[in-house]
């Protein structure tokens, strides 16, 4: 009687073409998982097709409900600002719940140990491996709060040191915390970017890696992130569940 909501992920969008194919690579794994759910993908900029534009055909397809699911690792500006207003201005017959960001969620700390094993190290390196959290930075003092706690939380499941760093507006970069890693002692040092697609910044954290050991990808298509867009998929479900009684 009730048909499931279509899935629309947001992402960004780039004119680095890796970006779009990496988030489309990402959606095609989260159909793979759930290919009884329909899953549509729209970009705020550069990319087609644009949100607008997909939920303008859902709404001409006759479709109701819609979970939008903002492709973002932190709550900044995009998720309080713009997307709420794209959404605010789709078509009136469309009943659209936002979904929480990705992060901070223990499959994403799951999903960076995937790439830097990936990369070339094993468990047994941790206690003597400083990470690098290299995020693409943010204005918003929330979102960096949230980095700082990622990588204290991350500390404390085994590696010798994590330091926080962002490829822009915010202190310190990805150079200087491989520098404070080394100064710290820590016999190898290692780059994760807190990064979904490759792209401009993406490309800074790369170069600001230069005197690490190891970089790793960025997290990309990672069984992990898949799974976490489901898990904020159901969670945003749960309040329409819940008043029909299902």
């Amino acid at each position: 009687m009730y048909g499931k909501p279509v899935l629309l992920v947001i992402a960004h969008g780039s004119r680095d073409p890796r970006h779009a194919a990496t988030v489309h690579a990402l959606v095609r794994r989260v159909r793979s998982l759930r290919p009884d759910v329909r899953v549509e993908t729209g970009f705020l900029d550069f990319n087609v097709p644009s949100v607008q534009g997909v939920l303008g055909s859902l709404a001409a397809e006759g479709v109701r409900d819609v979970v939008a699911l903002p492709l973002l690792l932190t709550r900044a500006f995009h998720a309080k600002a713009d997307i709420p207003a794209v959404l605010g201005a789709a078509p009136a017959r469309l009943r659209i719940r936002q979904a929480e960001v990705l992060g901070p969620s223990p499959l994403l700390l799951s999903a960076l140990e995937r790439r830097l094993y990936e990369a070339g190290l094993t468990p047994a390196d941790k206690s003597s491996t400083g990470v690098v959290l290299a995020s693409a930075g943010s204005t918003d003092p929330e979102a960096i709060a949230v980095i700082a706690d990622i990588a204290r939380e991350w500390r404390h499941t085994g590696w010798c040191a994590v330091r926080p760093a962002f490829a822009s507006a915010s202190l310190p970069r990805t150079e200087d915390a491989v520098r404070e890693l080394r100064e710290l002692g820590c016999e190898r040092v290692a780059v994760a970017p807190y990064v979904l697609a490759p792209g401009f910044l993406p490309d800074r954290i790369a170069r600001g890696a230069a005197a690490a050991d190891v970089l790793a990808e960025v997290l990309g298509p990672a069984p992990e992130v898949a799974r976490l867009l489901l898990e904020r998929y159901v969670a945003a479900r749960r309040p329409a569940l819940a008043a029909l009684g299902a």
